[in-house]
């Protein structure tokens, strides 16, 4: 007779239990908060809605008898799984309204990967300003995630009248390309379906993955048609040269170089060619069969299981009042399997979390910040003043530290709650050695080789937003997302005013000047932060990399979680960890 148990059962079969059920009366309280959340959410779906309708109509491509990046992502992508990232993103605010690409994470026959493609409504899917960025940010989740990276290109090439906002610089049009190799030479496929005429950019771009794939109307090409008809020595173009132009373009009309007779008859670049748009993705369906990814029994502690909590609780728990405190641990209890975690180090450290929990049956670290105020803490200011909730002290630093080099140790990725203020200040602070703390923080993340992912609740501010895996921890951040309350600003609005004028309304002050003009300019400034603070704003600059509402942060979790455990570089058998013997102890 056989006996079979998950690794590790007595630790992480049953773990502590948090959060509780809402009563009536908090439910009846927050339906103002929920109103709050609905009105940003409703903006941002607005903003979402002209994205998706940026370029032609839909209509004119089914009417040609093509498919949008829409449709292909549909067909393409295992039901409920998709979750879209960058979708409102724009920071050179190009008069398309996007950067041309549509991507995110989803299973493909089973098996997650990144996937991105390029909007083929919007200008024949041209490289536009903002995209190669956009680029940048796939290419390092699938290096991150180490799962595939998926291509649906179509892409026309360089929007040619605004060719400087594109082709050059270190992190240019250009970069992918060698982001391609370095994903080949780490052993991360990149697989390719091509559509549509795709010369010069288009071609490279179509051509650096590692499996190509094409439609039988597809073509990549060094030149294009317009370009090999249009060289000219003149340095100006005249009658001669518009006629010679003119017979060029017509002589490659017919046949436009790099098309399937070319790339699968003769070159074999392209490994398959189909008749049909989806017929091209049934082959990437293959392809995405043969992906390497364990079987999840390997590395699950437990069955899966939802929250004993609904997740549209947090639409009430997280208070649009970014001055209202709340309980986070509410907010963890319905994100994790059974609504159990395994906290670390609970008393040390207060004003944050750190701990396991489980998600879809795997383990995964989580850290954030709690709120409220803590009378008697920090312990070096000796009562002079208590701590508030979402900053970070010396206790809390150094856990953080500790907890992130054991999650390196054991090889669990990790999960930051984010909602700061900063970092204590002040004489008392720096004598606690919090200007150093803080930067340990940062290099205990960047000396693991740890997959992480950031959720700016409602607050990233200031140096906190940085240790906490915000989007600048290249190395080791997946993706960051917003949620409807987010906010991200060096400080509050009212405090920048305060620094940048205070000075100003002395003087005036001492002269015996008017302070109304001064105080225009405060709180213009106070406006002009908060107006570049907004969810949406935060959403199209980059500073993350989604808006989410608040029910959807627990699908993202899933997939990240998902993909962390698919095809792990490094594995650490459950039954030898640490982590969880220390803080049972």
């Amino acid at each position: 007779m056989s006996r079979k148990q998950t690794p590790l059962r007595p630790y992480f079969e049953k773990m502590p239990e948090i959060g509780k059920a809402l009563t009536e009366a908090e439910i009846k309280r927050a339906q103002e908060n929920i109103d709050l959340v609905r009105e940003q959410e409703k903006i941002l779906a607005q903003e979402a809605e002209r994205v998706k309708n940026a370029g032609i109509p839909a209509k004119k491509v089914h009417e040609r008898g093509g498919m949008t990046i829409y449709d292909r992502l549909e067909y393409l992508v295992d039901p409920g799984t998709w979750s879209p990232l960058h979708s409102l993103y724009n920071p050179r605010d190009n008069e398309e309204g996007c950067t041309g690409v549509v991507n995110g994470i989803g299973k493909i026959e089973g098996k997650w990967a990144v996937i991105i493609g390029f909007d083929n409504k919007v200008m024949a899917g041209a490289w536009i300003a903002g995209q190669s960025e956009n680029i940048l940010m796939v290419t390092d989740m699938a290096k991150r995630l180490n799962v595939p990276l998926v291509w649906l290109t179509n892409c026309s090439g360089v929007k040619l009248m605004e060719q400087e906002t594109v082709y050059a610089g270190r992190r240019s049009s250009g970069a992918p390309f060698y982001r391609h190799a370095d994903l080949n030479h780490l052993g991360i496929p990149i697989l390719n379906a091509i559509y549509g005429t795709n010369p010069a950019g288009g071609g490279y771009q179509g051509i650096s993955p590692t499996i190509l794939l094409a439609h039988e109307g597809a073509n990549i090409a060094v030149g294009g048609a317009g370009i090999v008809g249009g060289m000219n020595p003149k340095g100006y173009i005249d009658a001669e040269a518009a006629r010679a132009l003119i017979d060029g373009t017509k002589s490659f009309k017919a046949k436009d170089p790099g098309r399937v007779e070319t790339h699968f008859d003769h070159t074999g670049y392209f490994r398959e060619v189909h008749d049909s748009e989806t017929g091209v993705l049934d082959g990437i369906k293959d392809y995405m069969r043969m992906m390497p990814a364990y079987d999840p029994a390997m590395f699950r502690v437990a069955q899966p299981a939802p929250p004993k909590f609904p997740v549209e609780d947090l639409n009430m728990i997280l208070p649009a009042n970014q001055k209202r405190p709340y309980d986070a641990i509410q907010i963890l209890s319905r994100l994790t399997d059974n609504s159990e975690f395994m906290e670390y180090r609970p008393d040390y450290g207060r004003e944050v979390f750190t701990g396991i929990a489980k998600i879809d049956g795997y383990p995964v670290a989580f850290i954030g910040n709690r709120q409220g105020v803590f009378p008697g803490y920090p312990e070096y200011a000796n009562g002079a003043y208590p701590a508030v909730g979402g900053k970070h002290y010396r206790q809390g630093l150094i856990k953080q530290g500790e907890f992130v080099t054991l999650c390196g140790r054991d090889n669990l990725p990790i999960v930051w709650l984010q909602d700061t203020t900063g970092i204590d200040v002040g004489d008392l602070a720096e004598e606690a050695e919090l200007l150093a703390l803080g930067q340990s923080l940062v290099y205990s993340i960047e000396q693991t080789e740890l997959s992480m992912m950031c959720i700016v609740l409602r607050k990233g501010t200031a140096a906190a937003h940085y240790i906490m895996c915000g989007p600048q921890a290249n190395n080791n951040n997946a993706f960051t997302l917003g949620t409807p309350l987010t906010e991200i600003y060096v400080m509050h609005g009212e405090t920048a005013a305060a620094a940048s004028y205070a000075r100003r309304l002395v003087k005036e002050d001492e002269a015996g000047n008017d302070l109304t003009p001064t105080l225009d300019k405060m709180n213009q400034m106070i406006q002009d932060y908060v107006d570049k603070s907004r969810p949406a704003y935060c959403a199209k600059t980059g500073f993350v990399d989604e808006i989410v509402s608040l029910p959807d942060l627990r699908k993202y979790i899933q997939a990240f979680t998902g993909a962390n455990y698919q095809n792990p570089r490094s594995i650490t058998p459950v039954h030898q960890m640490l982590l969880p013997r220390i803080i049972k102890g």
